[in-house]
């Protein structure tokens, strides 16, 4: 009997080699499968999760612009200050493109850095914090509308929460586009948005390029508004008479930067004049510099470490 056994089990083991090969083959083909399948699966699911993990973002950005008074957007310029400024309890962060050429030893001026580089440093920032992030995009990176209309396509595309696109040229000859091609940029950019979360913010540069023109400056943010822009800003703006003026003058929540002038800005006081939302531009970005340089300095000439 267990001869028989024996025999049974030696005739089942002489498969043909060929059949052996198939079966190893199928075996694999499907456990290949198998994992292909799941592994998609897991791409599939992550990449979903990080899509409602920014819109979560995205749709707490909204909430804050349209909460009562103004919230505070101080900019970092790399992972590090990201992270340090989510530590101090701050609800939403921007990028600043002046911070970012200091950090790389190169002039702030617009054009001076390339998209490429804007964006790269935004998606760090991006990935280092929980809170939602907007970028300085500065001019589009481009003077026709299709510029800006790419480049909100890619700002979205790293988990941005919004962008600012400004009116400048970056040629000191005219600095400042004129009125019409402004608004049809500002209107590609909006266009060129997936969806209602992704905040674009339209910049009008007259102050900072020493035209201090409020009349043109209010009737540009009215055309960016009437264009579809969710935030509008006008940096430079000297008192707060002026910002009060261009509170008034729109229906969609205005950004102010502090620093940028001597002007005397509270957040009590520009909440009272109208402002939802309050930035630092690259005011941070020069005090750490500064304090740096400070540092640096009395090491030097009086070999202390105050």
């Amino acid at each position: 009997m267990i001869g028989l056994f024996s025999r049974c089990i030696f005739e089942a083991t002489r498969i043909s080699p060929l059949a052996n090969v198939a079966t190893v083959r199928d075996r694999r083909s499907r456990s290949d499968s198998f994992i292909e399948k799941e592994g998609f699966k897991l791409q599939k699911d992550h990449k979903t999760m990080r899509m409602d993990e920014n819109q979560q973002k995205r749709d707490e950005f909204t909430r804050l612009h349209h909460s009562t008074g103004a919230f505070l957007m101080p900019n970092a310029w790399d992972a590090g200050t990201a992270r340090i400024l989510e530590g101090l309890g701050f609800e939403a962060l921007a990028t600043t493109s002046a911070g970012l050429a200091f950090s790389m030893g190169i002039r702030d001026s617009s054009g001076s850095l390339s998209r490429s580089q804007v964006l790269d440093n935004a998606r760090s920032i991006v990935e280092a914090t929980n809170l939602p992030v907007s970028a300085d995009l500065e001019n589009g990176f481009g003077d026709a509308p299709e510029d800006c209309a790419q480049t909100v396509r890619e700002a979205e595309k790293i988990g941005l929460c919004g962008g600012a696109i400004e009116d400048a040229t970056g040629d000191p000859d005219n600095p400042i586009y004129e009125f019409e091609h402004a608004v049809d940029r500002i209107r590609a950019a909006v266009a060129a948005k997936s969806g209602p979360g992704f905040l674009i913010t339209a910049r009008a540069e007259n102050f900072i390029y020493n035209r201090p023109d409020l009349n043109d400056t209010i009737r540009r943010l009215q055309a960016f508004e009437e264009a579809g822009a969710d935030v509008v800003y006008a940096p430079g703006l000297a008192d707060i008479a002026t910002v009060r003026a261009v509170c008034k003058s729109v229906s969609v929540p205005v950004n102010v930067v502090v620093g940028l002038t001597a002007a005397s800005y509270t957040v009590d006081n520009l909440s009272s004049a109208g402002v939802r939302r309050i930035s630092t531009g690259g005011s941070l970005a020069r005090a750490a510099l500064g304090e740096m340089i400070r540092a640096a300095q009395e090491l030097k000439e009086c070999g202390t470490f105050e």
